[in-house]
């Protein structure tokens, strides 16, 4: 059968790209050898929140008392019907998907799918689980494969005691402990549940700050709201081996103070992502490697005709909702539109603690690294009435403008419920609104949200409730 477009993977970038791609008149075919909806529905994104909200639920309950509510007798998670949870809803998105295929008329080709001719039909050949091989010729092929967890030469993942994000998310028994190495968003998201339900948790970071790619401010907050909890955070810290061979794991951790011997249950590697990009035929076919990633251009063009990738395989934000607004610019441009190329400086980013984390444009350093002259504003959640009522006062909204042009430059959220109030200051960007714009577009009370009018406020010294 012959195609338009195959799209090799089926995660955020590559179904998103299937469906826009039917919609402009093309006949695609998607070829996924695992669960449509690819890690992100599956492995990452959405399951992880299951899990963060079972762990929400219990300690609410927990603090029910604060909120002036009395429960007699004990509440305790039940660790399987909470990995039940998780896998049925992401079970129920992966289904959701198969219907939006059938909806859009996008065949599901179900295997591992490699490149095998770049000539004037593209050709692409599925091996099923039983090894049967088929050949699938078209016209176009985006590469949308995703990535996996990345090993560390002296953490080598075995899956029962030395785990990554897959084996976190379905484990047999809860852990006593466990010690998370890496603390980007997935080791403290994961960190934060695993904790929340009881188990003793070691977070470890290389570098000076959790959530290390955020702004400095931000990143020590979250990690005082860690430490609050209970967690045990070594920052400046790295995992120097691993001695698997008792009943526990014993941790040699190498931190500014020397080296110190940590037992845990499970080490829970969480370093990073690799691309999968081996065993897809791009070696054989010529396709032009940058730094281990597939070289693009703005429109996600390979150096061969007819050949796109996308996604965490290519350079940029490895983050579901970029791969689908590549997906979307690819597929346009294939079908002969004008789309514009993703924006990578207005690209929001979330962590999902508790506190929750959200961001978008240039840190405080960053923008002063960049010649800036700034003016900032902060409001803290402790002077909101919303934030105060809800039992949820940890953290603050900190906006960053250059003074010049008095444009947002940055935005930084940490508290309960930012990760939806994010958006806000991504269209503000985008339409290049200015400090005076935001404080005088009148915000909902109580609200959240209208601690982002606060801060606005704050930065130009009219300062209401502060």
């Amino acid at each position: 059968m012959n195609y338009d477009l195959i799209i090799i993977g089926s995660g955020p970038g590559g179904y998103v790209a299937a469906i826009r791609a039917s919609q402009l008149g093309m006949k695609v075919g998607v070829v996924e050898r695992a669960e449509l909806g690819g890690i992100c529905l599956n492995w990452g994104c959405i399951p992880t929140k299951s899990l963060l909200k079972s762990a929400q639920v219990y300690q609410y309950i927990q603090h029910a008392g604060n909120y002036g509510i009395d429960i007699e007798g004990e509440a305790k998670p039940d660790f399987t019907k909470i990995i039940e949870r998780s896998r049925q809803v992401a079970d129920g998105m992966s289904k959701g998907i198969q219907y939006l295929f059938k909806k859009n008329n996008v065949d599901h080709i179900k295997g591992f799918g490699k490149l095998v001719s770049i000539t004037q039909d593209k050709t692409v050949e599925v091996t099923d689980d039983e090894g049967n091989k088929t050949v699938y010729a078209c016209k176009n092929i985006i590469l949308a494969t995703g990535a996996r967890s990345r090993e560390l030469p002296n953490l080598k993942q075995d899956g029962e005691k030395i785990i990554g994000y897959r084996e976190a998310l379905t484990l047999k028994k809860q852990p006593e402990s466990m010690i998370v190495v890496g603390s980007g968003a997935i080791g403290t998201e994961l960190a934060f549940f695993y904790n929340s339900i009881g188990t003793k948790v070691t977070l470890v970071e290389f570098l000076p700050n959790v959530v290390p790619v955020e702004d400095e401010e931000v990143s020590k907050q979250l990690g005082r709201s860690l430490k609050k909890v209970k967690i045990k955070v070594m920052v400046k810290s790295t995992v120097e081996s691993v001695d698997k061979s008792g009943d526990k794991c014993k941790v040699v951790i190498k931190t500014p103070k020397g080296e110190e011997i940590h037992e845990a249950d499970i080490v829970l590697s969480a370093v990073g992502i690799s691309p999968n990009i081996q065993g897809i035929g791009i070696e054989d076919l010529g396709i032009e490697l940058e730094k281990g990633k597939i070289k693009v251009d703005d429109f996600y063009k390979t150096n061969v005709d007819g050949i796109y990738a996308i996604g965490d395989i290519v350079h940029g934000p490895a983050l579901a909702h970029v791969a689908s607004a590549e997906g979307i610019v690819c597929v346009e441009k294939i079908a002969g539109k004008n789309p514009k190329p993703v924006d990578y400086t207005n690209v929001p980013g979330c962590t999902y603690t508790s506190p929750e984390v959200a961001s978008i444009g240039l840190t405080e350093k960053a923008a002063l690294e960049a010649g800036y002259e700034l003016k900032i504003g902060k409001f803290p959640f402790t002077a909101s009435g919303k934030a105060s009522s809800a039992g949820e006062r940890d953290g603050f909204v900190k906006l960053i403008f250059d003074v010049k042009t008095d444009l947002l430059l940055g935005a930084h959220l940490i508290g309960a419920n930012v990760t939806e109030m994010i958006e806000e200051l991504a269209i503000a960007r985008k339409m290049k609104a200015s400090s005076k714009d935001i404080l005088e577009t009148i915000h909902p009370h109580p609200t959240m949200s209208e601690s982002v009018k606060d801060a606005a406020e704050d930065a130009n010294n009219e300062a209401i409730h502060l």
